[in-house]
């Protein structure tokens, strides 16, 4: 099978650092001189408006969730408006999409697959809800999936909660400009026990491996040419 490397980034990474570091895989990815890679790691507290974003999915003023430390940055992936904190697991699959199908809609769908089967290994039944893009528990979603294609190389992805604080997410915004819908976390669905991002991301790799055919090879942060 392919290898995909996998750089797993311990500590908060600033949302605009982890955007500079995707698009020089991007670059590298296009000419052919890295491999298929996924990114893993956290962002501070951090808002993100996707380009559907309405304004007024934003239900705190810029200023104010500013001096809370939540910093709102413009991001140039598909989807709405979405929230990020320690606690949560961000993958970033920088993948030549020539060589998985070469097909937007499948691709989003297998993202989605690659959370569904690593929260199933926690016995958590989590699935999809027509119309809607993400992964769904009952009427809560536990990870929210964005994307940004150039030349069938990919960038950005997937959100899953893990342990993270949700109350910026039910206070200042309205997730992925859902509204009548809630979100939730590991920690919420089984509180009864501790839940670490070193066991989330040991199952999504796992499911990624899979759903996309590929051997994961992880490598030491911060080493990301071939």
């Amino acid at each position: 099978m392919p290898i995909c490397r996998v750089v797993s980034i311990p500590g908060p990474v600033a949302y605009e650092e982890a955007l500079a570091r995707q698009y020089a895989l991007v670059h590298q990815r296009q000419a052919g001189e890295a491999a298929d890679t996924l990114l893993l790691l956290e962002h501070p507290p951090t808002i993100t408006l996707g380009r559907r974003t309405h304004r007024a999915d934003l239900l705190t003023p810029p200023e104010r969730l500013r001096e809370q430390g939540i910093a709102v940055v413009e991001a140039d992936r598909g989807g709405e408006i979405t929230y990020h904190a320690p606690g949560q697991l961000v993958g970033y699959p920088i993948l030549d999409l020539r060589s998985h199908g070469q097909d937007l809609h499948r691709y989003l769908r297998d993202l989605e697959e690659t959370l569904i089967r690593a929260l199933a290994g926690f016995g958590i039944a989590a699935g999809r809800v027509e119309g809607l893009t993400g992964v769904w528990v009952g009427e809560d979603k536990i990870a929210a999936v964005g994307i940004k294609v150039s030349r069938w190389v990919s960038m950005h992805g997937f959100a899953l909660n893990i342990a993270l604080d949700l109350t910026p997410m039910r206070r200042d915004i309205v997730p992925c400009g859902i509204r009548g819908r809630g979100v939730t976390s590991l920690r919420e669905l089984r509180p009864e026990r501790a839940w670490t991002r070193a066991e989330a991301e040991a199952a999504t790799v796992a499911a990624f491996a899979d759903v996309f055919g590929v051997t994961p090879i992880r490598e030491q942060e911060g080493i990301l040419s071939p």
